[in-house]
């Protein structure tokens, strides 16, 4: 398993979505437990929730059920595991054709 933390990651998104012109917005939901991580919000009103993990951690059953219900909502949901997914994550995002990217965990 690498050694990579799940914070390295983070602070790579959020610089990449700054670079973008962007804003990646730490999550804080009291009272609602198992929301993604982040709230990525990209000019043209392009918006993505992103949950983040240690390479090879996966999401618990409560995150998942979240990642489900936003999803069911219409919103894109991503689970990022390493520094190598997030370009097309964002590239995603940005691209209004594109299919869906990340929506399994596996």
């Amino acid at each position: 398993m690498s050694s990579l933390r799940e914070k390295t990651i983070e602070q790579k998104l959020a610089k990449t979505v700054k670079g973008l012109g962007g804003l990646c917005l730490k999550l804080v939901c009291p009272g609602l437990d198992g929301m993604p991580d982040r709230l990525v919000l990209l000019p043209g009103g392009r918006i993505a929730f992103v949950e983040l993990k240690a390479p090879g951690r996966k999401s618990r059953t409560l995150q998942i059920s979240r990642h489900s219900l936003l999803r069911r909502m219409g919103f894109k949901v991503y689970v990022i595991d390493g520094m190598d997914q997030i370009g097309g994550m964002l590239d995603e995002i940005q691209c209004d054709r594109c299919g869906k990217l990340f929506e399994s965990e596996g």
